[in-house]
């Protein structure tokens, strides 16, 4: 039996009544982390662009553009709102699939469900299914496909967004498995364009691609279900001869479920989450010693190799290479004690202080990480020399808010939503918004939730007019 067929086997015969309670929970967790951040997101240039490059505007539909009150094709919108979701870089993560899980399964899944006239009960399904399939992908293939270069947010992504939307659509196991197999040619995403626009459009082209190998299977599109194993298939084109293993990815299936444990990572801060182990040791530091820019002759950064890879960059040259950039994430949380969205707008990375500052923090791999172990991988330490001669160091196992083992409290989390919501919604449309997301399970309709995300009247964005 190949993969794709064990995978459509699970997805088809799991229902809504299977979902442990907890599971209900953490969806809602990842629905209300995802409309913020994209509601937050839809304001950037980079979803304006898309929006005006496929000329969504001329393609009506029924399906909601975020950010403002027009609505284009199911396929439009999972394209768009997938680029405005992963924007900011604000967007949940995930331990399994090395980065993040929801925002290329709900752009698709929404937007198709608002086609369908799906109700909240049918999204969380297909999204918790989603959820499941793509981490579960990435363990068998985990951490050489991550190190080897490939966005797995984008390269597996595809995978959750593909089984999401065949849930929803009422695909059988053998469509299922087909339009898995489709979405293996539709994979892609490199790191090489982390810090530009490209990235978060990684994410919008595979929620995209996931919908749209969907709707293939369901016309009767073709595809070698064997596309995983196959000796020119994903596991031996993406990772190589030896570097994959398949046997873990079936192993103990929602047992439990993924996004139960070790569920989902919700980020604090509007950057490359390999920055926030050593932002969170660093306004430790802060509120527990009193720090100032003044006081500090060196800072030293260790992270992970595998985390440095991509957020060593010691002079970034835009607001988006400044979210990957350990050495301007940290010295804002030294000068701030805190990192917020502000320290990413226009100019702002070309500050004359932070610049000044950050001359004095330098980034390397955790000296007992140099053997590339996973066993501390999420963990960071920074060590800062004062000028009065003494030695202050933190260590943290993770981010704050990094999944089941160490939740962002609920009351964070509305906070975060609201200050993303609050870019584009007025507070009583917030604040109705929130109510509904607590209880995403009882919409009886998609329409009845992407109303409350439509702006009003003269508040459409650029992308819809």
């Amino acid at each position: 039996m190949t993969l794709t067929v064990e995978l459509a086997k699970k997805v088809v015969a799991t229902n809504y009544g299977d979902l442990p309670a907890e599971a209900i929970e953490w969806a809602r967790v990842g629905l209300i982390d995802y409309t913020g951040v994209t509601l937050a997101g839809s304001t950037e240039p980079s979803g304006r662009i898309v929006a005006t490059a496929i000329e969504a505007a001329e393609q009506p539909g029924p399906s909601l553009i975020f950010g403002g009150n027009a609505r284009t094709t199911a396929l439009n919108a999972a394209l768009i709102n997938g680029t405005a979701a992963h924007a900011q870089d604000f967007d949940d993560c995930s331990n399994s699939i090395g980065g993040h899980p929801s925002a290329p399964i709900l752009p698709a899944a929404i937007a198709l469900g608002e086609k369908l006239g799906a109700s909240g009960r049918d999204l969380i399904l297909a999204y918790v299914l989603g959820f499941e399939v793509e981490t579960r992908i990435a363990r068998g293939v985990h951490f050489y496909h991550y190190e080897k270069g490939w966005h797995p947010t984008a390269t597996l992504g595809v995978f959750g967004s593909t089984a999401a939307c065949a849930k929803l659509l009422g695909l059988d196991a053998d469509q299922t498995a087909t339009a898995l197999a489709i979405a293996v040619s539709l994979s892609s995403g490199v790191k090489a364009n982390f810090g530009t626009m490209v990235k978060p459009l990684h994410v919008g082209h595979c929620s995209r691609h996931g919908l749209f190998a969907a709707l293939l299977a369901k016309g009767g599109f073709t595809a070698n279900q064997g596309a995983f194993e196959h000796k020119q298939g994903f596991f031996e084109v993406f990772n190589g001869k030896g570097n994959y293993w398949p046997e873990k990815i079936m192993a103990d299936w929602a047992a439990p479920f993924d996004i139960v444990y070790p569920a989902i990572a919700i980020k604090q801060y509007p950057c490359c989450g390999s920055t926030h182990p050593p932002v969170d040791a660093m306004i430790n530091l802060v509120e527990r010693e009193g720090l100032t820019p003044e006081m500090v002759k060196h800072v030293d950064s260790w992270t992970h190799p595998r985390r440095l890879a991509h957020t060593n960059r010691p002079d970034p040259q835009s607001p988006l290479d400044a979210k990957f950039s350990v050495q301007y994430c940290v010295a804002r949380a030294l000068m701030h004690g805190k990192v917020v969205m502000q320290h990413f707008d226009d100019t702002a990375y070309r500050d004359k202080d932070v610049r000044a500052l950050m001359q004095r923090v330098t980034a390397a791999p955790h000296p007992d990480m140099l053997d590339g172990s996973d066993e501390k991988y999420l963990g960071a330490e920074i060590r800062v020399e004062l000028k009065d001669g003494r030695v202050l160091s933190e260590w943290v196992d993770r981010a704050r808010g990094r999944g089941a083992d160490s939740p962002l409290p609920a009351d964070k989390l509305k906070v975060k939503f609201e200050s993303c919501a609050a870019m584009v919604l007025p507070a009583d449309r917030v604040a109705a918004l929130y109510a509904a997301l607590e209880h995403f399970e009882s919409l009886k309709a998609m329409r009845a939730f992407t109303d409350l995300v439509a702006t009003r009247g003269d508040a459409a964005s650029a992308a819809a007019e």
